[in-house]
């Protein structure tokens, strides 16, 4: 339910033209559970806490194209495939819907030769950091969009802890602070 509600207020944006899709950037962050229950997982900081992991894809200027959720202790490379296959196809100003961005950025925990393959594959030029080869700041020009995204998002009280047992629940209202979080552009435009 909250998907197509993210999925209308995406095409409205689109359709005004307000969604960049020159690149899309990707990220995840983690949050504790309070409960145990599906989708969670010992924390990356602390293995003695359970939580889950926010992932999302963001257009170039940080609105949520796309979000997920996975255990905490999730790679992030493996939500790469998923978010990028869930994008969805948005109304343009002129043409037909829009589904791929120009330029997709992660950071180096996103790196693997087969995923760059796999998304140059799917038209998308890749700006991933490499390991051991280039620093975070070149790249840091782009990302800092995403992790004002991942903010926006945490600043909804129901998304700072997770207190559902079903990952359907807190995918829930993930979507929902999404679909919130562009609606807010939206009503931006129309005043």
């Amino acid at each position: 339910m909250f998907r197509e509600l993210h999925h209308v207020v995406l095409d409205e944006l689109g359709s005004r033209g307000a969604l960049d899709w020159s690149r899309a950037i990707i990220d995840g962050a983690s949050v504790r559970a309070k409960k145990g229950g599906s989708l969670t997982g010992p924390s990356p900081v602390d293995r003695g806490k359970t939580g889950s992991k926010i992932h999302v894809l963001s257009e170039c200027a940080g609105l949520p194209l796309v979000v997920r959720v996975s255990a905490a202790n999730t790679n992030d490379a493996d939500a790469l495939k998923p978010l990028v296959m869930a994008l969805p196809a948005v109304k343009s100003r002129r043409g037909p819907r829009r589904r791929t961005p120009g330029k997709l950025h992660a950071d180096k925990a996103y790196y693997h030769a087969a995923l760059r393959r796999w998304v140059r594959d799917r038209g998308m030029s890749v700006r991933i950091t490499h390991k051991g080869v280039e620093s975070n700041q070149r790249l840091g020009r782009h990302r800092w969009v995403i992790e004002r995204t991942m903010a926006w998002l945490t600043g909804y009280r129901r998304l700072t802890l997770r207190y559902e047992r079903h990952a359907r629940h807190f995918l829930g209202f993930l979507t929902l602070g999404a679909a919130i979080t562009c609606y807010k552009k939206l009503a931006k435009l129309t005043t």
